[in-house]
C-alpha cells in the first residue's frame, strides 16, 4: 500500500507530479537544470544508482550516483539538493553519526566532506587512485564511513589498503595493510573498537582502531566480500559475496557461526547487507533483484520483497527500523515498510548507464538506451520522460526512429527485430531472424533508410539484413563482416550502408547489395556518421581521434585531434557544418568541419561519453553518458556565431 494522502497540500502535489513537475516520479520543476555545467539547458536522469543511506536523525535520504549526491527528504521523497564536484560518478556517501557531515568517495578515488545545512562541499582529502589509472579501468568499488565517534574517516582504497584520516585535522594517520585485493567494503562496529573490510581477495578483516592493526582474516568465502555490517551490539558482523552467500560471524570467537545460503539459482551474488536497528533482521541486497529479509534468531529467511527488475546494490535501514531503503541498477529506490513487508514509495529517474541516444527525426522525442536494455523515450519540450519499452522476456540492444517519427524499430535478442507505432506505443510487426541462418546473440544496431522503406540490421553472425519495413520481409542479406557487427549507418541518400565489424568498416551499394570498398585504419572504430551531403564519412577511433574519410575515394580527408581518450560517438549537424564527437574522457567536442579545427569542449559528465545526437533544428545535441544522465547542449551560441558563420560560408 502506498503512503495515504493527508492534505490538500499533498494533493496538489500529486497533481502536479502527473505533469512531470515534482515528487518522487519526475522531480521538482526545475530539477533537469539542477547544478547544470555550462552550455547545458538540461539534464535527463540523475545517474546511475552507487549506494543509498539513512542519515543517523532519520530526516535525510542520500543516495550516491553518477551526477553527485542526491539528497531527499525521508519522510516525503522529495528532492532537497543536489551534491556536485566530483569529476567522476559517486560511487559510496555515507552520514557523520550527528547528521552534519556527509562523506563520499568517486569512481577517480577522490574523497570529499560536504556540510549538509549549508550543502556545500567542506574539503576534499585526496584521490586515492594511481593517476595514470584510465577512467574504463577504475575499480567498480569503494568504500568509506565515519567512526562512531566522528573522529576518524575510514577510506577503502585502490592500492588493497584502508587509509584512516582525521576528520578533525584533515590528515591522514594511518594505513591498514593486509588485504590483497581491492577494498571492496567497510564498517565500523557500533562500539567503535573495530573495524571490518571485505575485499576482492575473499576475505573479511577485522582490525583494532586503538593498535591500528589487523586483528583476524575471516575466511570462508569462495569469490569477492561486497558488503559487511555490524549488528548493533557489535557481536555478530554479516558479509555478502559475489558466491551468493551472506555469511554471519562471532566478533568475539572470530569465527562463522551461519550461512545463508541462496535458495534460487539466480542469485548468483549478494551485492549488499545490513542489520535493523535492534539487531533481529539482516536485509541482503541481490543481483536477481529481491531485497530478502532474514531472522537472526530463527536463521532463515522470513520475507522476499519484490518489485525491482534489476540487480539489487545496496540496502539501508532507517533509525527507527520501520523503512528499508533499497538502490537498484533499475534506476529506482525503493522505500519498504519494515512491519508491512511491502513497498511504499519509489523513487525514479536513477538511469543505468547510457549507451546510446537519438533525437526522433521531428525533434519532439529523445530515445535512449541504457545498461538494462531498456529503451525509454523522453519528452524534449518537458525534460522528463514518457515512456518505457520493457518486457521481462525482451532487452533491447539497439534502436531506431523511422524518417517520418511515426516508428520505431528496436533489435532484440538475435531473433528478431520490433517495430513499434509511436503513437499508441504498440507492436505491430516483427521482423524474424531463422534460428538456422546464424549464431546468437543481440542485433546490436539497426538503421532506416532515408525513405523509410528499408531498415537494415547488423547481424552477429557478420551479415548485415535488410528488410522492406511495409512488408515485414527480408530482401537482401550483405555478407559478410568476420565476427559480428557492431554499427551501421545509411547514407542521406540510403544508397550506401556503413558498417562495423572487428575487421573494420565496410562500405556497401544498397541497390546492387555487395560491398564495394573498405576503410583502411589502422585502430578500431567505435562508431561512423555520413556528412549530410553523403561524401564524407567521419569515425570515432581507439587512438583518440576523429577521422574522415571520402566515401568515394575512401581516401583520408582530415583528422580531429584533441581527445585524450578512444572516441566512442561521433555525429554530424543537420546543416553539416560541425562534427560533434564522445570520448572516454568524458567530454563533448564541437568541430568545424570546414577549417577542421575543434570549436569548443563541453564539460559536464562524469562519465565516458558514449553516443551523441543533433536536434533536427541543430540548436540542441544530446549526449548520452556511462554516469546515467543524458546532457542536452546549447548550440546556438556556436551555429549563431557570426564569425564562425562566414567562416563556413567561406
Amino acid at each position: 500500500m502506498k503512503r495515504t494522502v493527508r492534505s490538500t497540500a499533498v494533493l496538489c502535489i500529486i497533481c502536479m507530479m502527473c505533469l512531470g513537475y515534482v515528487g518522487p516520479v519526475f522531480g521538482q520543476p526545475d530539477q533537469a537544470q539542477w547544478s547544470l555545467p555550462d552550455g547545458a539547458i538540461a539534464r535527463l536522469g540523475k545517474g546511475a544508482i552507487g549506494n543509498v543511506a539513512f542519515s543517523p536523525d532519520g530526516n535525510t535520504l542520500a543516495v550516491a550516483s553518477g551526477t553527485g549526491i542526491w539528497l531527499y527528504d525521508a519522510h516525503t521523497e522529495r528532492e532537497l539538493a543536489l551534491l556536485t564536484g566530483h569529476a567522476l560518478p559517486v560511487l559510496c556517501a555515507s552520514f557523520s553519526p550527528d547528521s552534519e557531515m556527509l562523506v563520499s568517495i568517486s569512481r577517480d578515488g577522490s574523497v570529499k566532506l560536504w556540510s549538509i545545512s549549508t550543502r556545500k562541499e567542506i574539503t576534499t582529502l585526496k584521490k586515492y587512485i594511481s593517476p595514470d589509472r584510465p577512467l574504463l579501468f577504475s575499480p567498480g568499488r569503494f568504500s568509506v564511513s565515519f567512526s562512531p565517534d566522528r573522529k576518524t574517516l575510514a577510506i577503502g582504497s585502490w592500492d588493497r589498503t584502508v587509509k584512516l584520516w582525521s576528520v578533525s585535522k584533515r590528515e591522514e594517520i594511518g594505513t591498514l595493510k593486509g588485504h590483497t585485493g581491492y577494498i571492496v567494503s567497510l564498517s565500523f562496529s557500533p562500539d567503535g573498537k573495530m573495524l571490518a573490510t571485505g575485499s576482492r581477495d575473499g576475505t573479511v578483516r577485522l582490525w583494532s582502531i586503538s593498535k591500528g592493526q589487523e586483528v583476524e582474516v575471516l575466511e570462508g568465502h569462495d569469490d569477492w566480500v561486497s558488503s559487511v555490517s555490524f549488528s548493533p551490539d557489535s557481536e555478530m558482523l554479516a558479509s555478502g559475496s559475489r558466491d551468493s552467500t551472506a555469511r554471519l560471524w562471532s566478533v568475539s570467537q572470530r569465527r562463522e557461526i551461519g550461512k545463508l545460503e541462496r535458495q534460487a539459482a539466480s542469485v548468483n551474488s549478494v551485492n549488499s547487507v545490513s542489520f535493523s536497528p535492534d539487531g533481529n533482521i539482516l536485509a541482503i541486497g541481490s543481483w536477481d533483484g529481491a531485497v530478502r529479509l532474514w531472522s537472526i534468531s530463527k536463521g532463515q529467511e522470513v520475507e522476499m520483497l519484490e518489485g525491482h527488475t534489476r540487480s539489487v546494490e545496496s540496502v539501508s535501514f532507517s533509525p527507527d527500523g520501520k523503512t528499508l531503503a533499497s538502490g537498484s541498477l533499475d534506476g529506482t529506490v525503493r522505500l519498504w515498510s519494515v512491519s508491512a513487508r511491502q513497498e511504499i514509495a519509489i523513487i525514479k529517474k536513477h538511469n543505468p548507464s547510457i549507451t546510446s541516444v537519438s533525437f526522433s527525426p521531428d525533434g519532439t522525442m529523445l530515445a535512449s538506451r541504457g545498461r538494462d536494455d531498456i529503451l525509454r523515450l523522453w519528452s524534449v519540450s518537458q525534460r522528463h520522460r514518457i515512456s518505457a519499452f520493457e518486457w521481462p522476456d525482451f532487452l533491447t540492444y539497439s534502436f531506431a526512429f523511422s524518417p517520418d517519427s511515426k516508428t520505431l524499430a528496436g533489435g532484440a535478442d538475435g531473433i528478431n527485430v520490433k517495430l513499434w507505432t509511436l503513437s499508441t506505443r504498440q507492436e505491430i510487426a516483427t521482423l524474424k531472424f531463422k534460428r538456422s541462418e546464424g549464431p546468437g546473440g543481440p542485433v546490436r544496431s539497426i538503421s532506416f533508410s532515408s525513405d523509410g522503406d528499408t531498415l537494415a540490421s547488423g547481424n552477429p553472425d557478420g551479415t548485415l539484413d535488410l528488410w522492406s519495413v511495409c512488408r515485414s520481409q527480408k530482401t537482401a542479406t550483405l555478407r559478410r563482416h568476420v565476427g559480428r557487427v557492431l554499427y551501421i549507418s545509411f547514407s542521406p541518400d540510403g544508397e550506401v550502408l556503413a558498417s562495423i565489424g572487428s575487421d573494420g568498416v565496410k562500405l556497401w551499394s544498397v541497390s546492387e547489395q555487395k560491398e564495394f570498398a573498405a576503410i583502411e585504419h589502422d585502430w578500431h572504430i567505435y562508431s561512423v556518421s555520413f556528412s549530410p551531403d553523403g561524401e564524407i564519412l567521419a569515425g570515432g577511433s581507439t587512438d583518440s581521434t576523429v577521422r574522415l574519410w571520402s566515401v568515394s575515394t575512401q581516401a583520408e580527408v582530415g583528422v580531429f585531434e584533441g581527445h585524450n581518450g578512444p572516441v566512442f560517438a561521433v555525429s554530424f549537424s543537420p546543416d553539416g557544418t560541425i562534427l560533434s564527437s564522445g570520448s572516454l574522457d568524458g567530454t563533448v567536442k564541437l568541430w568545424s568541419v570546414s577549417k577542421r579545427q575543434e570549436i569548443a569542449t563541453l564539460e559536464g559528465h562524469t562519465g565516458y561519453v558514449v553516443s551523441v545526437s543533433f536536434s533536427p533544428d541543430g540548436e540542441i545535441l544530446a549526449s548520452g553518458s556511462d554516469d546515467g544522465t543524458i546532457m542536452l547542449w546549447n548550440l546556438k551560441p556556436y551555429t549563431s556565431h557570426k564569425h564562425f558563420r562566414k567562416t563556413e560560408r567561406e
